[in-house]
């Protein structure tokens, strides 16, 4: 969260590389505060990467994850990856939210 206020995306992403490398397992929160530091800088296609890593971790990505996701996307003009994402919500019975319906 700090990171992404101060707009340090590289090393939010650098964070969970070095949980990853000192065996400990991201979870959802973490990866989640990622994924929202690439969506306010405009790295759609990184938060795309950790958002496909979900499954490596074994984590359930939640409403927050989707929205920031899917807002990242919609920044940088990615609309068929943004409504895709939501697709998906919908198929796995994902509860949208207005932030949801915002991004």
């Amino acid at each position: 969260s700090a990171c992404e206020k101060s707009r340090q995306w590289a090393a939010a992403l650098q964070l969970v590389a070095d949980m990853v490398r000192g065996s400990v397992t991201p979870d959802v929160i973490s990866c989640s505060a990622v994924i929202s530091a690439c969506e306010k800088n405009e790295q759609w296609e990184i938060a795309l990467h950790l958002f496909a890593q979900f499954r490596d971790y074994a984590l359930e990505p939640n409403v927050i994850t989707y929205s920031s996701v899917i807002s990242s996307c919609e920044k940088c003009r990615q609309w068929e990856e943004a409504l895709q994402l939501f697709a998906d919500m919908e198929e796995l019975g994902q509860q949208q939210n207005e932030f949801t319906y915002n991004a």
